[in-house]
């Protein structure tokens, strides 16, 4: 096993690189931290590069028997490739798998839409929700965070695993679930808009859900089927996009 002690070593910066948008975009690649995800990697047959661990990493007997090939590496290389201020001492690198071209024939099931959607935490309960509620996927629109983005990547708790995401314009995904007759939803702090029990849940759908300040933007309300509101009882203003996003998603899948 190849042992890396220094932070200046040439693979290691290259490595560092993909906790960069522009260093994953640039390789297809992306690096990810924490024994969870790389267990979960790991368990689906991700295409995993290369291992990287300390040699004090805790669950180190569990993948010396991987066929991934494996570098070993120092306590302080391990800080300098971490995103997190007490790193675990594994990291994978991942490459990227290939975007997929929506179209009639791949898009059966729940799809969840993020119009400009930010934060790393709402983008990862809203994955893991989408995830829990059986949905398809999740389609990365304009403006949204990236998926590969390290926070991004801890948020979703290895739930990128288990259903497809996507960047796409959905724009162009819009018309194509309005083609092929898929029911389409938004989402809006509108009482004017259609109270979401009012929906029957389907087995195919899509639902939009928009900036957590700004909400979708009007060109996708207005290519919708309905939008949807959610009756506030109490005296909050409004729901955590992320938690809105939950309450539709089992509401609308069948």
């Amino acid at each position: 096993m190849e042992k890396i002690n220094s932070t200046q070593n040439a693979k290691i910066k290259y490595w560092k690189k993909l906790q960069t948008k522009k260093g994953r975009k640039k390789e297809n690649k992306y690096l990810l931290e924490g024994w969870h995800l790389v267990k979960e990697a790991l368990m689906v047959d991700a295409k995993i590069e290369y291992l990287l661990v300390t040699n004090d990493f805790r669950y180190f007997d569990d993948i010396i028997n991987t066929e991934i090939e494996q570098v070993e590496i120092s306590s302080e290389v391990s800080l300098y490739l971490a995103d997190t201020s007490t790193p675990q001492g594994i990291y994978a690198v991942v490459k990227m798998e290939e975007n997929r071209q929506l179209t009639i024939d791949n898009l059966a099931g729940g799809w969840l839409m993020l119009d400009g959607v930010q934060d790393p935490g709402n983008i990862g309960t809203m994955v893991r929700t989408a995830d829990a509620a059986g949905l398809t996927g999740v389609i990365f629109g304009e403006g949204s965070a990236d998926s590969h983005h390290p926070k991004v990547l801890r948020s979703m708790q290895g739930s990128q695993f288990h259903i497809q995401l996507v960047n796409a314009d959905l724009m162009e995904v819009a018309t194509v679930f309005k083609e092929n007759h898929i029911p389409l939803y938004g989402s809006e702090l509108n009482e004017d808009a259609r109270s979401y029990r009012e929906i029957p849940a389907a087995a195919n759908f899509g639902l939009i859900m928009g900036n957590e300040g700004n909400g979708m933007r009007n060109d996708l309300l207005n290519t919708t089927d309905a939008n949807l509101y959610i009756p506030i009882k109490g005296r909050a203003e409004s729901l955590n996009v992320a938690i809105a996003a939950g309450v539709l998603m089992f509401q609308l899948k069948a």
